[in-house]
């Protein structure tokens, strides 16, 4: 057994050391906990549990664009920050024996299952900004539950490695290595690089170095990116005799005309998705409110939209109160000044404050009181 990367000598960096390795450990753990919490962050929005529903914020009205881009920028950094760090112990992963008790065992186990989590999530979390799911299994529940995994893990590494961590997290403890500089210089530079040509695609001011992103936030129909198109949701041709329902205790239907003939407003509100991309717009509208009012439904009350599309994940759309009743959020009926096309929702669509793109409810039909 004790040949390839198990024979002596196979490795002879001297880089292959503890003080290179906490270095680019706590810089990758920064990382992973971004990460994690700004994708716990997005889960609450998207799915929240009946007790938090009533207490999502509305405020910052970019907090999910910020904290989105954050993770997919923390996500794509943590991709050249594992491989160095994976580079770093290498020799460690190959040790012979590979368990020399039942305790290593275990800890060897914990590292393994670290890794692999780590790896799995930085793939399809990576080929999810692509929106390319090559596997049989739901992306977005298996991506929550492995960041929980990644980060237990993590969590268990650093409490058994603790005293090798302190030992080696200070410079002044530690004497000075040749080529430890140069690689963590390298590996720094790897890092901004991605960072710098990637970023744009949620940060406005990198945008003119968004040159690997797979989103440009200004490219699209009317100025602005398309996820889910007409074509794919089956509503290119919206029927003749399209009205928006509201369903309280004073029901009514509106056609487009009418809604028109109410009075319109104009905010500036961003649109960002889970893949990373953001950009601002300014859309135009009835409140959300007014309409809820006009049909008898109190304020503080959690709606239920419905999209014309035959099916999909989001083709119904829980609002809680909190947004319902938020002066920004909108049925909009223009973006940037036109009338919205059929990939941005044509006839209309919803507009609310600090909410993923997902939950932005495109060719509406129905809203009504949840049940």
């Amino acid at each position: 057994m004790r040949r390839g990367p198990f024979r002596d000598g196979a490795f002879t960096s001297p880089l292959h050391e503890p003080r290179t390795t906490v270095v680019v450990g706590r810089w990758l753990g920064g990382a992973l906990v971004v990460c994690f919490l700004t994708g716990l962050t997005s889960h609450l929005l998207q799915d929240p549990p009946s007790w938090l529903a009533g207490h999502l914020p509305v405020r910052p009205v970019n907090g999910y664009r910020v904290t989105q881009g954050l993770h997919v920028i923390s996500g794509l950094a943590a991709i050249p920050l594992t491989g160095a760090k994976l580079w770093a112990v290498y020799p460690r992963l190959f040790e012979w024996p590979p368990a020399r008790s039942v305790l290593h065992a275990l800890e060897r186990l914990g590292i393994a299952v670290l890794v692999a989590a780590t790896l799995l999530e930085l793939f399809t979390g990576l080929l999810n900004t692509l929106q390319w799911y090559p596997w049989p299994f739901p992306f977005r529940q298996t991506h929550f539950w492995l960041g929980w995994l990644a980060t237990g893990g993590l969590l268990v590494h650093v409490a058994v490695k603790a005293p090798l961590i302190a030992a080696n997290w200070w410079r002044r403890a530690v004497p000075a290595l040749a080529g430890r500089r140069a690689f963590l210089a390298t590996t720094t530079a790897a890092v901004g690089a991605v960072t710098l040509v990637t970023a744009g695609q949620s940060v406005p001011w990198l945008s003119g170095l968004d040159l690997l992103a797979p989103r440009r936030p200004d490219v699209g129909p009317q100025g602005l990116p398309v996820n889910r198109t007409a074509a794919q949701a089956g509503t290119v041709t919206v029927p003749a005799d399209w009205r928006l329902r509201v369903d309280g205790p004073r029901p009514y239907a509106l056609t487009l005309a009418e809604l028109d003939e109410l009075p319109q407003y104009e905010v500036e509100l961003p649109i960002a998705c889970v893949e990373g991309w953001s950009a601002g717009a300014r859309w135009t509208g009835v409140r959300v409110a007014d309409l809820l009012a006009r049909a008898g439904i109190p304020a503080g009350t959690a709606v239920r939209v419905t999209s014309l599309e035959a099916e999909g994940p989001y083709r119904v759309m829980e609002m809680p109160a909190q947004y319902a009743d938020d002066p920004l959020s909108l049925l909009a009926l223009r973006v940037n000044g036109e009338v919205l096309t059929a990939d941005h929702g044509f006839p209309a669509r919803i507009i609310a404050p600090n909410r993923p793109g997902v939950l932005q409810t495109k060719w509406v039909a129905r809203i009504e009181v949840m049940g």
